[in-house]
């Protein structure tokens, strides 16, 4: 009873207005609304909220498995093939790794013409192989690498698909579940764009990636990364000295970078993230390497930045080379990563979605939508109506061996994903999809 009661009360806050909602452009999601309060008051998807809730120690422990199973990039596929028994062990007799190492599982809807929604996490964390993933306890604060990026992401998945199983949820269109490869580092999102490449009829796509559930990302961070390595004769500092140094050119290079202007709105930055070179330090070096990241919140702002940077590196490799009369000065320019941006409109179904779910289980006043780069990057730059939902709990210290992680209220993450796709993809009975179908199928 006390299972019912607290549903019914969720439900009756949200028809009488108590849970807030964000603003909205007038008119827009009241299909949304009423497909959100059916779904809300149908007693399977009481019950099967009520179950993620108490999985939620299982969910934790099944985190804690997740990171200690290496998963370094391009190497996922100890842990990829750990997701597949778990797909397995939860009815997907037919999921299965791809050539690119994704992990997927389909879960058939009930209806027609239906649209097809991914549910995702990503496999890949940025540690290098090596790399102790042991988990640890320290004053009630977990630590392990890779402990909620993205582990907790993807026990939230199986969190909820547990529920779904369980309770016997039947949706009208498709979910598709992955674990996907190549998010981190320069796996320049290798497993969505292998995903998209061989779904061409995916109509929604859903990240779980970060811990906050309040905060939303319907906008793509677009980077571009580039190595440039610096090429010279070398020589002995003494004996050769006039001859021009890669080094010395790299270093005019950083520091016309460093003088670079960006806007804050849209955000756009830029680092030298590595640099290396040389062979002694009694030698004019011959050779020198630098990688540069730059990111932005908009496309034109992005080409710009690289546009301007690219010829302040050309421009460093003049000048070293006419300080010594020379022209033995080069650059190779190789681009290493390219992630597109993209945004998704505040109108959108796939955004409505994620804001009714987040406010009714939080009671939250707002939602904060952001941008960052994450897997939601490939769909939103298509067109395809894309989000990045936290997986629940709280963290800190990303990217570092002294990644932390705490449990609290971490069922809100599972919970979010579970009501979003069931609004999107429509519950079996009860509701249409709010997602629409992209094409003919």
């Amino acid at each position: 009873m006390k299972v019912f009661r607290r549903s019914i009360l969720i439900t009756a806050l949200w028809l009488s207005g108590s849970v807030p909602v964000a603003a909205q452009a007038p008119g827009a999601g009241s299909a949304i609304d009423a497909a959100s309060q059916a779904i809300l008051a149908n007693p399977k998807v009481i019950k099967a909220l009520e179950d993620i809730k108490a999985d939620d120690v299982h969910a934790f422990a099944e985190q804690k498995r997740i990171t200690e199973i290496p998963a370094p990039p391009y190497k996922e596929r100890q842990r990829a093939e750990y997701f597949l028994k778990r797909f397995v062990e939860l009815g997907f007799n037919d999921a299965a790794i791809d050539t690119e190492g994704n992990v997927i599982a389909l879960r058939k809807g009930s209806g027609t013409g239906r649209p097809k929604l991914v549910v995702s996490a990503h496999l890949d964390t940025v540690f290098q192989e090596g790399t102790d993933v042991t988990v640890k306890e320290k004053d009630g604060v977990i630590l392990a690498p890779g402990i909620g990026d993205d582990s907790r992401g993807l026990a939230a998945l199986l969190s909820m698909i547990k529920s779904l199983n369980a309770n016997a949820i039947a949706t009208v269109g498709d979910l598709v579940f992955v674990g996907t490869v190549g998010e981190e580092e320069l796996g320049n999102l290798r497993g969505v764009r292998a995903l998209f490449r061989d779904h061409a009829d995916i109509d929604g796509f859903i990240s779980i990636d970060g811990l906050g559930v309040t905060r939303v990302v319907n906008q793509a961070t677009g980077s571009h990364r580039y190595e440039m390595t610096f090429k010279g004769p070398g020589g002995h500092s003494f004996q050769e000295f006039g001859l021009p140094s890669a080094i010395h050119a790299m270093g005019r290079a950083i520091a016309k970078i460093s003088e670079l202007q960006t806007p804050s709105d849209p955000k756009t930055t830029f680092t030298v993230g590595t640099v290396s070179g040389g062979t002694s330090v009694n030698a004019i070096a011959a050779e020198a390497k630098m990688a540069v990241d730059m990111r932005s919140n908009s496309t034109e702002e992005l080409l710009k930045l690289e546009g301007r940077l690219l010829d302040l590196v050309r421009e460093a490799v003049v000048e070293e080379n006419a300080r010594w009369n020379s022209d033995k000065l080069s650059v190779d320019i190789k681009l290493i990563g390219d992630r597109p941006a993209g945004i998704v409109a505040m109108d959108s179904p796939i955004l409505q979605a994620t804001q009714r779910a987040v406010t009714v289980l939080t009671r939250e006043p707002r939602v904060t939508f952001a941008g960052s780069s994450t897997d939601s990057n490939l769909a939103m730059s298509m067109g395809i109506p894309a989000v990045t939902i936290g997986g629940g709990g709280e963290g800190g210290n990303w990217h570092s061996r002294n990644e932390w992680y705490k449990p609290v209220d971490a069922y809100l993450g599972p919970q979010s994903a579970l009501l979003t796709a069931l609004v999107l993809t429509g519950l079996d009975g009860a509701t249409r999809p709010a997602l629409a179908v992209r094409r003919e199928k």
